[in-house]
């Protein structure tokens, strides 16, 4: 049975992975680019506890219910590392990562969070075709 939830949660965890990812490349360059862009606060520690609080749930529960249909574990336990990635970069900071450490933390776990949610979307679709092969037969 297949949840029409899951693949939306896939597909919006996939995107908010990669605005993480945009989001750490793209803003020192546009930073420097346009310095009025500083008072707005995406570098603030707020928006990354905020992106981080919009990832972990969506990932959570997709993949937990990918993961059911399709049994792959390793896929939950991508994204469970991508995860622990992503909280490590915020819980620990640029004060002790320094800002490339940070940057590189975050980029590794969206990175990891983003390629378990593909493969998760993948093997859920396998998945729903044996199931649709299995009641022609």
């Amino acid at each position: 049975m297949t949840n029409p939830y899951r693949a939306t949660a896939d597909k919006a965890a996939i995107g908010l992975s990669l605005l993480c990812a945009l989001h750490c490349l793209a803003l020192p360059l546009f930073l420097s680019l346009f310095p009025a862009l500083v008072a707005i606060g995406f570098q603030d520690e707020r928006f990354h506890l905020l992106m981080l609080m919009s990832v972990v749930p969506m990932s959570l529960f997709a993949l937990t219910l990918g993961c059911r249909q399709h049994r792959s574990v390793y896929v939950l336990g991508t994204g469970a590392l991508g995860i622990l990635f992503l909280i490590a970069s915020v819980a620990l900071g640029h004060d002790l990562l320094g800002e490339s450490g940070e940057t590189l933390m975050t980029l590794i776990g969206a990175a990891l969070v983003s390629c378990s949610h593909v493969l998760n979307f993948k093997l859920c679709r396998s998945a729903e075709l044996c199931e649709c092969a299995d009641e022609l037969c």
